[in-house]
């Protein structure tokens, strides 16, 4: 051996290793204190940009199937049923460009709130609470074209099967969720599950959909097979944005009271384990390799990556001021 490659072997150690190289993936966040949409690059564990939106203000985000655009809807300036402004646009922002392209007028005051993409169609779903209904957009037109009635008050957010056929919406005043046939686009049940409701997820077979009685520390499980209440998980707070791992073993739940995240056990439907995070945790979104869950934090204006490895949080990512809405963008 050359007296050079002892050298070098001796000082490879020393050396810091080369970071991973980006996915090249953004996570989207809806500042909803400022009115922007955050650009979070996930593997530098930074905001790198923001974009203004047309009104007061986005509370959810989605990307479009492609990663290329963004669609936020302008809510208003108030609460779920509570007074305020009503919202009637949407938000369509390019990502390479980071520029506002497009706003999707509803023609009246609707409070557009949530966003999901059809894993079926490929169409964009947006509850319109005011309309009592979910509106259908055609992404690559930008154009509504169609709407599913939910036969209830205050359809806030909206979980889509996975093989994209129905849809349900947590009615936050009434209490409960509607069932929707997404394809005949029409009202097929609505669920009684309490006297106030928020959120709403669904496992990822599809058996399963959940949501939280926001008067009691406990969470719906709603069996899709009965469209009945089959059970209650007892939480240690009031449960809000909830989103399962992709392996299907875990549901993880923020707790805006508790500034914590409950992990449940999907295999015996019990809280597991509690992780601590910033004020007032709002939504939670999983990293598509399962690796890393997002939960974005109202008051701190920070995302709290959590490692799904050992349920610890590995980094605080600031963002902006009530940070809400939370996407993954390819």
């Amino acid at each position: 051996m050359t007296p050079f490659l002892s050298l070098m072997l001796a000082m490879a150690p020393l050396m810091p290793a080369r970071p991973a190289p980006s996915t090249g993936a953004l996570l989207l966040v809806a500042n909803k204190g400022e009115h922007t949409l955050g650009l979070v690059d996930p593997d530098a564990g930074r905001q790198i940009a923001t974009v203004p939106e047309t009104g007061v203000t986005g509370h959810e985000v989605i990307a479009s199937s492609d990663g290329r655009l963004a669609f936020v809807p302008i809510y208003g300036n108030s609460g779920v049923g509570s007074p305020g402004t009503d919202g009637s646009t949407l938000d369509v922002i390019d990502l390479a460009s980071r520029r506002l392209i497009h706003t999707i007028d509803f023609g009246h005051g609707v409070r557009p709130h949530c966003p999901m993409i059809n894993p079926r169609d490929g169409l964009l779903y947006v509850t319109t609470e005011l309309d009592n209904a979910v509106t259908i957009i055609d992404p690559q037109t930008l154009k509504i074209v169609g709407k599913v009635p939910t036969g209830a008050a205050e359809s806030h957010m909206l979980a889509i099967s996975p093989n994209g056929r129905l849809g349900y919406t947590a009615n936050v005043g009434p209490g409960s969720v509607s069932v929707l046939d997404l394809v005949g686009r029409k009202t097929i049940a609505v669920i009684r599950v309490t006297t106030h409701v928020q959120r709403i997820a669904i496992s990822n077979d599809g058996h399963w959909v959940f949501t939280s009685d926001t008067e009691k520390p406990r969470l719906a499980v709603i069996d899709t097979n009965t469209n009945k209440v089959a059970r209650w998980i007892d939480m240690p707070g009031t449960g809000y944005g909830a989103a399962p791992t992709p392996d299907g073993k875990w549901l993880l739940i923020a707790m805006p009271d508790a500034h914590g995240v409950a992990v449940i056990d999907l295999s015996t439907m019990q809280v597991a384990r509690t992780i601590d995070v910033p004020p007032a945790p709002q939504e939670v979104i999983v990293r598509p390799d399962g690796q890393t869950a997002y939960v974005s934090c109202d008051r701190s204006r920070q995302v709290a990556a959590i490692s799904t490895s050992d349920w610890k949080v590995e980094k605080l990512i600031d963002a902006g001021r009530s940070a809400d809405g939370l996407a993954w963008a390819k």
